[in-house]
């Protein structure tokens, strides 16, 4: 590949493992209970609060043409059980939310589990933009560590469409 990446976020959504370039990360959280915004496309899955700022958080297997997860089979949490750091665990949402920060705004990309952060070296990286089961234009590259191939992302081709119609919408 002819950019190096230093360091990459590997995770996965359903199926799909996943890279995004670290220096884009800015933390990574628990599934976060999110608030519907009306009229908003079905890849926002809607806000949280995240220390008094409010992140527009995208489903990541809706923007990736993934199948929807199935639900955790659990009784109905409790608010107490929602609050918790694995949210509940049981019934409630899974995986981590991914706080990123893409041209000053931060966006939310929920996944199923983080797996691991790769740095330079560690991994086999090559120019790849055909893949079966994802859009070329959000390829970077392919990716492969002691066996498992994963998809390194183009974030700002996946996220920056939504991004900048949240920032249009928000200044009308």
């Amino acid at each position: 590949m002819s950019e190096v990446l230093a360091r990459l976020l590997v995770f996965r959504v359903g199926n799909l493992a996943c890279a995004a370039e670290v220096d884009l990360v800015r933390e990574i959280l628990p599934r976060l209970p999110t608030t519907r915004i009306p009229g908003a496309p079905p890849v926002v899955a809607g806000l949280v609060n995240v220390r008094g700022t409010l992140v527009t958080v995208v489903e990541g297997w809706r923007a990736l043409g993934q199948t929807a997860p199935s639900p955790i089979p659990g009784p109905i949490p409790s608010p107490a059980d929602t609050a918790a750091p694995n949210g509940g665990g049981t019934g409630g949402p899974v995986g981590s939310t991914l706080i990123l920060e893409l041209g000053g705004h931060l966006i939310g990309f929920t996944v199923d589990e983080v797996m691991d952060m790769l740095a330079a070296g560690d991994a086999q990286i090559e120019d790849r933009t055909g893949l079966a089961g994802i859009d070329p234009t959000l390829v970077r590259a392919v990716g492969r560590r002691a066996g498992q191939v994963f998809v390194v992302l183009n974030v700002a081709a996946l996220l920056g469409p939504i991004l900048s119609t949240r920032v249009e919408g928000a200044e009308q």
